[in-house]
């Protein structure tokens, strides 16, 4: 099976690929993720992207969809894959268009997961990241036992630039403008459902596997 999750920032994409992933036996495949691993690994794609970086700059599309085409080749992606974060564009999308021609598979399904503009401030205002290990947390729903302290690695909770209120609506604009065109592109092909991304996350889980036909 081989599906995209899309939505805005907070719908909590990234959360439920995880379980989807442990659940079906399908690998995640987030685009930071692999991009920090191409630098890690210091793959060419990888240096390439590492050189943008530090001059401060976005890495070009070109080469996060070179990067996106290397991990969809690797060997747990034959059974299939969750794309998490990609793509974010309609040009993105007529890349992996090409990518998957190449590989002979396609798309089975790509589910929009919707929730509205208060909830995401609330969810990404509220989310405090461990220095340490990246552990996530949330001052409301999932607090650490300690404030400010990571209960896993004791490492200092803080706030990213980008889950600051201020910059979450700048973040919402962008995904209007940019991404979600991508909703009437996948709508076109027939591959698009729309889940609600709000309530209690086993909820949204068993929504996500019903519009998937493994519920």
């Amino acid at each position: 099976m081989r599906f995209v999750l899309l939505g805005p920032p907070g719908a909590g994409k990234g959360t439920q690929a995880q379980i989807l992933a442990k659940d079906l036996g399908l690998p995640q495949i987030a685009t930071g993720d692999i991009l920090r691993a191409a630098l890690k690994e210091q793959t060419p794609l990888g240096k390439k992207a590492e050189s943008y970086m530090n001059a401060g700059q976005l890495v070009p599309n070109e080469v996060v969809v070179g990067i996106i085409a290397e991990r969809l080749k690797g060997a747990d992606c034959r059974e299939g894959f969750i794309l998490d974060g990609f793509p974010r564009s309609v040009p993105q999308a007529e890349a992996l268009d090409e990518i998957l021609t190449q590989l002979g598979i396609r798309l089975d399904a790509v589910l929009s997961m919707s929730i509205d503009e208060k909830a995401v401030v609330e969810r990404l205002a509220g989310r405090r990241i461990c220095r340490s290990c990246q552990a996530s947390y949330h001052v409301v729903f999932y607090p650490a036992e300690q404030e400010n302290v990571c209960d896993k690695c004791g490492g200092e909770l803080y706030q990213r630039d980008d889950d600051r209120e201020e910059t979450i609506l700048n973040r919402l604009k962008v995904y209007a403008d940019s991404t979600a065109p991508l909703i009437d592109y996948y709508s076109r092909k027939g591959l698009l459902q729309e889940v609600d991304g709000q309530g209690e996350i086993s909820d949204i889980t068993k929504a996500l596997k019903a519009a998937l036909g493994v519920g």
